[in-house]
């Protein structure tokens, strides 16, 4: 078994290894796979399977996986409701962080020991090891810790994104958010109060919505409102904060109507998802007489449309930056074994809507 492994390490450039016995205790275990092979509920479809560790070719790099969060994206995959449809046998999972653990030739500037993320969508992240092109992966600051990088690629981008490009906020301007608990919503939070915009947020009424308010007001919200108490604020009437510039809103229904009716003239709704299950209503007057615009969002065609693009790198820039000041964290969350991921998938989403503890599976 050993004679094997040197061999394949010779396809290795070795100064670009680790040293011979750490890398031959990595490629004697065996790599753990969450694959799915039809469509419905995760916990009932997905498999833990176990196979050899593969080597990487020319170009190539293999990632230990140190951390995978479970998005609700990925749920939606599973069950065959999101719009990007895999190909059968899948692995689970669009984003990561990981260390590297061999690269194969010369080519690229990553160094064994690198932490790294995969940009690319659809790649299968819930795995223990994996095979990326080089060119798939962004090197992160040492200084990230696990929970900030292995879920960087999706929701702060996101709320950076919606942000940056629908309108221009200036210092004490007003965002509103539905869904403000969210992994998303949290951190647009941070975002706004490290760029000095108000950010008011909405979340649906419970028994701890006091705490709850109290944690998002700690992140940085300048006001934290149920859904009933959005009906009849007069934040906005008042002057306490100005109206809203920009609307974020992943519910939809009722919900996104009351966002819509404390925007300001010539506002903008920049819709990212539908947590309710129920259309964004538009009233015409708003339409008309206010000159609202109501738009959607995808981070995944965003990344497919500036891939090699400098707004991207000066994203990624910005937010690294906000984490190693402390100005942004990664959301409430648990790290969960990968051998508990049924448990993990299951309470990833509930009745009501996707909880705003995130999961991330721990390698």
């Amino acid at each position: 078994m050993a004679q094997q492994i040197v061999k394949r390490l010779g396809a290795i450039t070795t100064v670009r290894t680790q040293p011979l016995l750490t890398a031959l205790r990595h490629m004697s275990a065996m790599a753990k796979v969450l694959r799915y092979g039809e469509f419905g509920e995760p916990a009932k479809v997905l498999r833990l399977q176990e196979e050899p560790i593969p080597m990487p070719k020319h170009g190539e790099v293999l990632v230990r996986t140190l951390g995978a969060p479970i998005n609700p994206a990925d749920i939606n995959t599973i069950q065959g409701k999101y719009p990007v449809k895999p190909t059968f046998p899948a692995v689970g999972g669009n984003e990561c962080v990981g260390e590297v653990v061999a690269i194969g030739g010369d080519g690229s500037s990553l160094k064994v020991g690198d932490r790294v993320v995969p940009f690319a969508t659809g790649l299968g992240t819930w795995r223990s090891h994996a095979i990326y092109a080089a060119n798939q992966l962004m090197k992160v600051p040492a200084s990230i810790g696990v929970a900030e990088a292995a879920t960087i690629t999706v929701n702060p981008c996101t709320g950076y994104r919606m942000l940056k490009d629908f309108v221009s906020l200036a210092p004490g301007d007003t965002v509103i958010q539905n869904g403000a608990n969210s992994a998303c919503g949290q951190a647009i939070i941070q975002l706004c109060r490290a760029w000095n915009v108000e950010c008011v947020g909405i979340v649906r009424d419970r028994p701890e919505f006091g705490q709850l308010k109290d944690y998002l007001k700690e992140l940085g919200a300048a006001e934290i409102l149920t859904e009933e108490e959005l009906r009849t604020t007069k934040l906005f009437k008042d002057g306490i904060f100005r109206k809203p510039k920009l609307a974020l809103n992943c519910v939809g229904g009722k919900s996104a109507l009351e966002l819509a009716r404390q925007l300001d003239q010539a506002g903008v709704m920049v819709t990212y998802g539908g947590m309710s299950r129920e259309p964004v209503t538009v009233p015409t007057a708003s339409l008309i007489f206010k000159d609202l615009r109501f738009v959607g969002f995808w981070m995944t065609r965003w990344t497919k449309e500036h891939s090699a693009s400098p707004e991207r790198s000066a994203m990624f820039s910005e937010l690294f930056g906000l984490i190693e000041r402390g100005a942004l964290r990664a959301p409430a969350h648990e790290m969960i074994s990968f051998a508990d991921y049924a448990a993990a998938v299951t309470n990833a989403l509930n009745i009501q809507g996707f909880v705003g503890k995130k999961y991330i599976l721990q390698f």
